[in-house]
């Protein structure tokens, strides 16, 4: 990491206050350029702090950069992570407000919830596997406070990963009663088709990124814990999120969920 401790709590302050007020900033590595994955999460380790102060609280997490391609975008070997917060949960069907986000996408994928808690270094897959008591549909909202999403890697981090909201279905199986490797997915907006994918699309295998999860957090002496949401990454490409927009992703073994933008 190569910022100071008045640095790190500046550019958490400006992403804060991109949030509350919804006006995007530029990229703190527009700058810096050499800023890297430990200086994005020390800002977010700040911007939580801030957050949760604020009485919001962390739910679980998100983890980014699951699928090679965005890896390569990136130029890394390695995924990213943020936390879910409480107030950006929503249910099948909810409603949103295009107007609560900046530049908002959509994206299917696994979602995971905990019946026990991991500490890592050292989880294993069958371990994660263990700990997965509940396997459900979700769509996440994903938004940038960088403007017009010119994110490098340290601001994507700093900014939660770009998570903006999830929407989850009920959940339907465990781990145990199917792989979720080969839970398929299609992706519709507004009636059209406009993506496909599967679960295998992340890291491999969704269980996958519970573990990297797990062990990458223990390092930095976090656990995961019983009852917290694990989102394992995006199947698809990320769709552009508009008024009046309907989102339906229909998954194989998880069933459907559904989500409504407020029209103009």
């Amino acid at each position: 990491m190569r910022m100071s401790a008045e640095d790190t709590v500046a550019r958490a302050r400006a992403l804060y206050e991109a949030r509350a007020k919804r006006v995007p900033i530029a990229p703190f590595t527009d700058a810096d350029p050499a800023l890297g994955m430990d200086d994005g999460y020390a800002v977010q380790r700040e911007l939580v702090h801030m957050l949760v102060a604020d009485g919001d609280r962390v739910v679980g997490y998100k983890a980014g950069l699951t699928s090679a391609p965005m890896r390569d975008m990136f130029g890394v070997d390695t995924p990213d992570y943020g936390p879910v917060l409480a107030s950006t949960v929503y249910a099948d069907g909810a409603t949103v407000s295009c107007d609560s986000f900046i530049a908002p996408k959509v994206e299917a994928e696994i979602v995971f919830r905990l019946g026990s808690s991991l500490t890592g270094p050292g989880v294993t897959l069958e371990q994660a596997r263990g700990a997965v008591a509940e396997v459900m549909a979700g769509l996440e909202i994903v938004d940038s406070r960088i403007e017009n999403w010119r994110i490098g890697l340290a601001d994507t981090i700093a900014d939660l990963a770009s998570n903006g909201a999830v929407a989850l279905a009920r959940p339907v199986v465990s781990t145990a009663g199917c792989d979720p490797r080969l839970i398929g997915m299609v992706f519709s907006r507004n009636g059209e088709i406009v993506a496909t994918g599967a679960g295998a699309a992340a890291l491999g295998d969704p269980v996958t990124v519970v573990a990297w999860l797990a062990n990458v957090l223990g390092e930095r002496g976090v656990s995961l814990e019983a009852g917290q949401l694990i989102m394992t990454g995006a199947l698809h490409a990320a769709v552009p999120m508009s008024p009046g927009d309907t989102f339906i992703a229909e998954f194989d073994r998880l069933g459907s969920i559904t989500l409504h933008v407020d029209g103009p």
